[in-house]
């Protein structure tokens, strides 16, 4: 006779494991990701008071695309390294995540109602846009690369 337990499935699927080893440098590009991020967001943030591109400095438009580049290549190495290694916490706390970044839509809104006068949208929107897509879409991978070396019971990124 056999004493494994009947009824329960193999566990021979990886993609579902809830740890693996990655590279050495997955969290901290997770890390810089988080922070490269933050400082492309002031870009869009800064753009929509600017009532005359045409005063503005030329290097600030180029700094923004070349933070944006960055950003965006940074993004696509942290979801590749996390291709098929999303775990079940990172997708509970995305979950949670997703249910607080949602309210980002209705606090736009409001900005709008409230001070769309005093804001230049046409220079603000696509880069909020964007950045708000790649947050949302690429935020799996990034908690599961944060928490990959977690212990049992962590939370990704504790």
């Amino acid at each position: 006779m056999t004493s494994e337990p009947i009824n329960q499935p193999a566990k021979t699927d990886l993609a579902h494991q809830t740890s693996f080893q990655l590279a050495p440098w997955g969290r901290p590009l997770a890390i810089t990701t988080a922070i490269v991020f933050c400082i492309s967001s002031v870009f869009p943030v800064v753009a929509g008071f600017v009532t005359n591109r045409e005063t503005w400095p030329r290097w600030w438009g180029v700094l923004d695309v070349a933070i944006a580049f960055v950003l965006a290549m940074l993004a696509l190495a942290v979801i590749g390294l996390a291709q098929g290694r999303v775990n079940k916490p990172a997708e509970d706390a995305s979950y949670r995540a997703y249910r607080v970044l949602i309210h980002g839509i209705f606090a736009m809104g409001v900005v709008f109602i409230l001070f769309g006068d005093r804001i230049v949208w046409s220079n603000c929107l696509t880069g909020f846009a964007w950045r708000y897509w790649l947050l949302l879409y690429g935020l799996p991978a990034w908690l599961t690369v944060l928490g990959a070396n977690a212990g049992p019971g962590d939370s990704p990124g504790g």
